[in-house]
């Protein structure tokens, strides 16, 4: 698999967007963006250019407007990510991610129990 296009946190809500709404136009992207951020549809329509650049959405026009649909899968993406910050700052070892976690209370008891479901089916997986 190849790498996937780096993009910035800025990029990243753009594309939350448009991966929850998709097939999305610039008017609905820069209305949702506008009510969750500080920015100016020139940022945002600054933003989604970049996006088309680095090969990550493609768009059509239809009549007057632009139509956007991505072009990388939004599971793909956010794993690629988390094993990159995985192997940066844990040296890809999860249970040294998790130890740190918890030493620092940064997980409630809710998430603490929502990984030890997921560990439990992972665990049954590997049973089959």
């Amino acid at each position: 698999m190849a790498a996937l296009p780096q993009i910035s946190e800025a990029e990243f809500e753009v594309m939350k967007i448009v991966w929850k709404y998709a097939p999305i136009n610039t008017n609905e992207i820069t209305e949702r963006l506008t009510k969750t951020t500080a920015w100016s549809p020139k940022t945002i329509q600054t933003l989604i250019k970049r996006l088309v650049n680095k090969g990550v959405l493609s768009y059509e026009k239809q009549s007057r407007v632009f139509v956007y649909t991505p072009l990388v899968d939004e599971n793909e993406y956010i794993g690629q990510e988390s094993n990159s910050f995985l192997k940066r700052f844990y040296d890809g070892n999860i249970s040294k991610m998790l130890s740190a976690y918890l030493e620092n209370d940064k997980l409630s008891e809710t998430e603490i129990d929502t990984l030890r479901s997921l560990l439990s089916r992972g665990s049954q997986k590997g049973d089959d």
